[in-house]
């Protein structure tokens, strides 16, 4: 466990970081795994969002499934993590506010983080300012590809050097969602349970 209390399960992870051209397919994989999480937490999932690159339309990604499952309380693991453990899920990262699940080929990683809360929301807000956004949307995509090009220790290490840009587009999207009254209940109303 390191200092901000972050657990990797099985440690870091040194992976090639691969971007792939959007794909077609990675809605109906995002469809396919919130059935198998419903059909495993019922209720429990509060909500349920295909998130990341991959919910882009006409953003290049890894080709990694990221999907948010919002609960009530992220730190009672018992009322939700034998089920997806069950359901055949691998933990991967524990940490306050945060649990990490993934398929065992690594393709699809699922985010629980509490129902309501700020990782909810970021994550839903960002995601929609890249979909209306083509400038940002560009930009990200720019700085990806520009990034993926380098060795990195671990994915982790990636994702860090994402965030100056990340920082900047959130900024955009806090201005957009007070201009255009978006709000996380209105984000894709068809992914609730």
């Amino acid at each position: 466990m390191t200092d901000d209390g972050v657990e990797l399960v099985g440690g870091i992870e040194k992976r090639e970081i691969v971007l792939v051209e959007p794909d077609s397919a990675w809605p109906a994989r995002f469809a396919r795994e919130r059935e198998r999480i419903v059909a495993a937490l019922g209720p429990t999932a509060v909500r349920v969002d295909h998130v990341g690159s991959t919910s882009v339309p006409g953003l290049a990604a890894k080709p990694i499934v990221d999907i948010d499952v919002s609960v009530p309380d992220v730190e009672d693991e018992d009322a939700y993590l034998p089920a997806l453990l069950a359901a055949g899920y691998e933990l991967r990262v524990r940490e306050p506010g945060h649990r990490l699940v993934r398929t065992p080929e690594r393709d699809v990683h699922v985010h629980v983080c509490p129902a309501g809360g700020d990782w909810e929301r970021r994550h839903l807000l960002f995601r929609d300012r890249l979909r209306h956004d083509a400038d940002d949307r560009a930009a990200y995509a720019a700085l990806k590809r520009e990034l993926a090009s380098r060795d990195w220790p671990s994915m982790n290490h990636y994702a860090d050097a994402k965030g100056g840009l990340i920082a900047e587009i959130t900024a955009r999207a806090e201005a957009w969602a007070a201009h255009s009254g978006w709000r996380v209940a209105d984000a894709d109303p068809g992914t609730r349970p």
